[in-house]
């Protein structure tokens, strides 16, 4: 049950770069909301977003509400880590890489390149 909620967190949404991200540094200590916006470069909102989300899915927990609450990955989590490592792997690694000829951004798509 883990891996469905991990791959929907992840890969099934477009928050889930930065959902990944924030399991990635709670793994190693705890931060407050605050911390985490200042470490992974992000809108303090964007955070608080992504964290209600991760705590509706017993991803994280954290040790009260409030601007100093603490978040930390749930005992879940923490026990289906490897599960989550080998989701992003697999995630990541079947992301398209996009090469361009003069090393500069198309101004238009290509009509035949939207699906």
């Amino acid at each position: 049950m883990v891996k469905k909620i991990l791959w929907e967190l992840l890969a099934g949404t477009k928050g889930g770069i930065n959902r990944a991200r924030i399991i990635d540094v709670l793994k190693r200590r705890p931060y407050n909301a605050n911390q985490l916006a200042e470490i992974l470069s992000l809108n303090y909102k964007t955070i608080k977003y992504h964290i209600e989300i991760l705590e509706k899915k017993d991803i994280i927990t954290s040790t009260g509400r409030g601007y100093g609450a603490l978040y930390f990955l749930s005992d879940k989590m923490e026990a289906n880590f490897t599960t989550f490592l080998q989701i992003w792997l697999e995630f990541r690694g079947s992301e398209a890489e996009i090469y361009y000829l003069d090393e500069e951004m198309p101004k238009e798509v290509p009509l035949e390149l939207i699906h």
